[in-house]
């Protein structure tokens, strides 16, 4: 049985890219959890059926379609989401778009759209709840990175330096937002497989490669790395802040 946390109860939980892939197993556990779920992503369509399914078994999960990289909209969301509900105690960084492209490609349009798809959004989501985590004694942070950087992966290099970024956001977070109680962790999962990744990444040659280098020699799914938030959300993790977590299978 999956562990149940009683202090989740009644938080009010945020989560970016929260309609599908790791986001919607995220989504899923909290609204088991009995929290007060909020999302956002761009696929409303999905975003709406996941909230109203939810809903309809019991859960209290609110739903915004937004582009991230609209960042006015994304912290209006925020506010919005807060002045309803209340504020936000734990906050998951999820959003993110691992897109291939070859160096000679990246233009300086498409580096500025990568880095706001996969690390600006995370600085100003944990900006946005600031004030309503220190009027409420605290909370939880959870950025998400990616193990992509560490075992050197090609073909996606903005991609990669914006995760690895991640890292250094969330030590300076962690620092700087410790004295209010406030927790700030990082995940880094491993190749996870989401509906997407399968469709469009996994081949018999890729996953012969993955299975010899994990030491796990299965495929990880996205309600493992749920879990794992699942855990540093909760007061079970209170004292665990300022780290990077490595969720993989043992590959690096």
């Amino acid at each position: 049985m999956p562990a149940i946390y009683p202090d989740l109860a009644d938080r009010v939980v945020l989560i970016t890219g929260g309609a599908s892939g790791i986001g919607e197993a995220i989504v899923r556990r909290f609204a088991a959890q009995k929290s007060v779920v909020t999302f956002v992503d761009i696929q409303a369509e999905r975003g709406r059926a996941l909230s109203d399914e939810l809903n309809r078994a019991g859960g209290r999960v609110h739903f915004a379609a937004v582009d991230i990289t609209d960042t006015p909209k994304l912290q209006k969301a925020i506010a919005d989401f807060g002045a309803a509900l209340g504020p936000v105690s734990v906050l998951v960084n999820n959003a993110a778009h691992d897109e291939r492209h070859a160096t000679e490609s990246v233009t300086p349009d498409y580096w500025d759209d990568r880095i706001a798809v996969n690390l600006k959004h995370q600085f100003f989501a944990a900006q946005a709840v600031l004030a309503g985590m220190k009027a409420s004694g605290g909370g939880s942070i959870i950025n998400f990175g990616s193990t992509s950087w560490m075992i050197g992966q090609g073909g996606m290099a903005v991609y990669t330096a914006a995760k690895s970024a991640v890292l250094g956001l969330t030590r300076s977070l962690a620092r700087d937002y410790g004295p209010f109680n406030i927790r700030v962790n990082a995940i880094a999962p491993g190749w996870i497989m989401t509906e997407r990744q399968i469709e469009k990444w996994l081949t018999p040659a890729s996953e012969t490669e993955l299975m010899a280098r994990q030491c796990l020699k299965r495929r990880l799914l996205p309600n493992e790395i749920a879990s794992f938030a699942l855990f540093l959300a909760s007061d079970d993790a209170s004292a665990c802040t300022n780290q990077h977590y490595i969720v993989d299978g043992g590959w690096v």
